[in-house]
């Protein structure tokens, strides 16, 4: 019976496969998945010749690009706090006299008074300039604790893949015959002054099938890398390792994670005699948040042991090392309306950032050394706001935090241990507001789930008028309501622009994000897609309901994983759209699993060379869902040559899809800016007023 059942399988398996490889052979416009070909790059090139001569030249296009510059390059933005470093904390600042930025440093204490001193610790234009190279800024990490050498990670052009050099925080130079890593997809840390671990690309079979690196080595000072030595390894069908650590406070913990799915992992810990790593007993389905007080903090993305899913739980670190049981500690639960999205360590306090209904809160929770229990205390910011982490200052157990809505620009606040914030510095307006309201509504859902959104508008505005969704759904990414000027994410200040106009501009919290949790994340995992795409249909829905808009007059937003929901929303539903914005998207749900990072995405859609997925896949896959005689509504795709992670086939093919079949394409590749699409805030800036355009050309102005 069973060797029947296995015969059926792999008969099954073998006329899938067939009928992949007949349907890949037929599909005409495979060889624009040829990035950098000649072919492809001609086609791209007329592409955006044609989408420029429609909008560049536009009335209001030159004016709403230079306020759009201005806004993205405003001298008064926040200088958001990147690694306290003893006595002073880093900041990466762009602005219109350096795009591509500098990485600077002020003394801590002037800058939490709101006059920081500024140094300058690396221009990347001027790096850039004197070595010939395109380079994005991609961070550093300098070892605590005295922070004198960093390893510094650039991007040419702003690739996911970087370069990785050893700097001297003390004389400002890279170091001769340093730690040197050549560009590929990195990941490593300091073990010590002389020590790295180091997650990179090898040589053959050395990568996972996503792209990402299968090996850890230890590489010390003075050796090649060739001769560093393996300390973990994972498989091939892996997604990838990863090396990071976490400083409790004056111990340094380096942590390596084998991600083996999306959503599993293993972590391995320095063992009892420090040289070699051991296997800690975390659940592969939670996540290692933070270290504190000796306890690892975990996250549960699945109900464990009694503690319920979306929760915080403490184990001793010592005990795993050893080998020892190591009892969970309840650290947090949250309530059904609550979402445990981020966690912050200093000395002696855990930082927690909550979503309350996707509105932003604060606990500050110590651990009682006594009993091992936690107790939290609220740290008030701001009502009906979306609150960041922005960091914390460890020896003085104080945590940096913003918070924000869509018509207040966001204030930088410092809190410490009494818990009561003091406000380090907030952007003025950008804009006039009193105009404006904003109000968080509920959808009903096809299958009766009520889906948050928020809808901006001018005041007293009456009638259907044209309106603007964004929105993502996947990888528990939630999405909260920031300052009008970012909205939506990517595209500047599209969204002020629009709701100037009259017009409605809303957010939408669908299922696949991380709003209320895991849960809300796991109901449009693989075959529960639709859920997603359904609740963005019901939002659409409520606003024609409510006369807010109407049918043909609602445009769609979307980026990257938004690329997929925006093309099964349009495929779908194109008599519900009048126009599709689609940035750095997937499209091909057949081949996305064979292009760049694709495969590691697996666990979150399903694998399309399984029967059994296609099946459900093949239900909304926007790239096959098009079909001839059907009118869909117009398109803005834009996405970066240099994209290294979704590969910019996917935006290509669907262009030439949909224009074969008669309609209206807009098109625009960059060069350069990887999947963030945008090297600078100029491309930023012509983008969101390109988008501004398209919108008016499709839904306002008259046909």
């Amino acid at each position: 019976m069973i060797r029947a059942r296995l015969a059926a399988l792999a008969f099954a398996c073998s006329t899938a496969a067939i009928a992949i490889a007949a349907e890949q052979g037929a599909d005409p416009w495979l060889w624009l998945e040829d990035i950098e070909g000649a072919k492809a790059l001609d086609w791209v090139k007329k592409e955006n010749a044609a989408t420029d001569a429609l909008l560049l030249k536009r009335p209001g296009f030159e004016a709403d690009r230079q306020r759009a510059r201005a806004i993205l390059d405003d001298d008064r933005q926040i200088a958001m706090p990147g690694t306290v470093m003893g006595d002073s904390i880093t900041n990466f600042w762009r602005d219109a006299k350096n795009p591509r930025g500098v990485w600077r440093q002020s003394p801590l204490d002037a800058w939490l008074a709101g006059k920081p001193q500024w140094s300058t610790l690396i221009d990347v234009d001027a790096l850039g300039k004197a070595e010939g190279k395109s380079w994005v800024w991609h961070g550093a990490d300098c070892l605590a604790p005295e922070y004198r050498r960093c390893l510094v990670s650039l991007s040419p052009g702003g690739t996911d893949a970087d370069v990785v050099r050893e700097w001297d925080r003390t004389t400002k130079s890279f170091v001769a015959d340093g730690f040197t890593l050549p560009e590929a997809k990195s990941s490593v840390t300091w073990e010590d002054a002389d020590t790295l671990l180091v997650a990179t690309d090898y040589g053959t079979g050395s990568m996972t099938a996503s792209g990402y690196p299968r090996i850890v080595k230890r590489w010390k000072r003075g050796t090649p890398l060739a001769r560093a030595a393996t300390v973990v390894e994972g498989a091939h069908e892996d997604v990838g390792m990863g090396v990071f650590a976490a400083m409790d406070g004056d111990q340094r913990w380096t942590i390596i994670s084998r991600n083996k799915t999306f959503y599993t992992s293993d972590y391995f810990i320095p063992g009892a005699g420090g040289d070699s790593y051991v296997q800690a007993p975390i659940p592969d389905t939670a996540d290692l948040r933070e270290i504190l007080a000796g306890q690892a903090i975990i996250f549960l993305n699945k109900a464990q042991d009694g503690f319920a899913q979306g929760s915080l739980i403490a184990m001793p670190l010592a005990d795993m090392a050893a080998g020892r049981k190591a009892a969970p500690v309840a650290v947090m639960a949250p309530t059904k309306a609550q979402a445990i999205e981020d966690v912050a360590a200093s000395d002696n306090i855990l930082w927690v950032k909550a979503l309350d209904d996707v509105e932003g809160r604060l606990f500050a929770l110590r651990r009682d050394p006594a009993t091992g229990t936690w107790r939290q205390q609220p740290v008030p910011l701001a009502d009906n706001a979306t609150v960041q982490i922005a960091g914390t200052v460890g020896k003085r157990d104080m945590v940096l935090a913003t918070a924000e809505t869509m018509l207040t620009p966001p204030t930088l606040y410092a809190a410490g241990t009494d818990g009561m914030p003091r406000a380090v510095q907030s952007l003025p307006e950008s804009f006039d507001a009193g105009g404006m309201t904003v109000e968080k509504r509920f959808a009903t859902s096809s299958d009766g789930t009520k889906i948050p959104y928020f809808l901006v508008r001018k005041t007293g505005a009456k009638g259907p008028v044209p309106a603007l969704i964004h929105a993502y759904g996947g990888f528990r990414s939630a999405q909260t309501p920031a300052y009008l000027t970012g909205q939506p994410y990517r595209a500047g200040p599209l969204g002020l622009f629009w709701v100037e106009d009259g017009n409605a501009y809303v957010l939408a919290n669908i299922r696949g994000g991380g709003e209320y949790g895991p849960a809300w994340h796991q109901a449009a995992l693989r075959e529960k897609r639709q859920n997603s795409f359904d609740d963005l249909h019901a939002v659409a829905e409520d606003l024609v309901r409510t006369g807010v808009s109407a049918k043909g007059r609602i445009a769609i937003s979307g980026r990257s994983n938004g690329g997929v929901l925006v093309g099964a929303a349009m495929t779908q539903r194109p008599d519900l759209y009048g126009a599709v914005i689609s940035g750095s998207p997937l499209k091909d749900m057949r081949r996305y699993n064979r292009m760049l990072a694709g495969a590691s995405w697996v666990a979150e859609y399903g694998d399309p060379d399984n029967p059994q997925d296609w099946a459900f896949l093949s239900k909304y896959s926007p790239y096959q869902n098009i079909r001839k005689g059907v009118k869909y509504p117009p398109i803005f795709l834009y996405l970066s040559t240099k994209d290294d992670r979704v590969h910019p086939g996917h935006a290509r093919k669907y262009a030439a899809r949909l224009k074969e079949n008669g309609n209206r394409v807009y098109y625009h590749e960059y060069l350069e800016g990887g999947h963030s699409v945008g090297a600078d805030h100029a491309e930023d800036a012509v983008r969101a007023a390109m988008l501004h355009g398209f919108l008016q050309r499709e839904l306002v102005e008259p046909k």
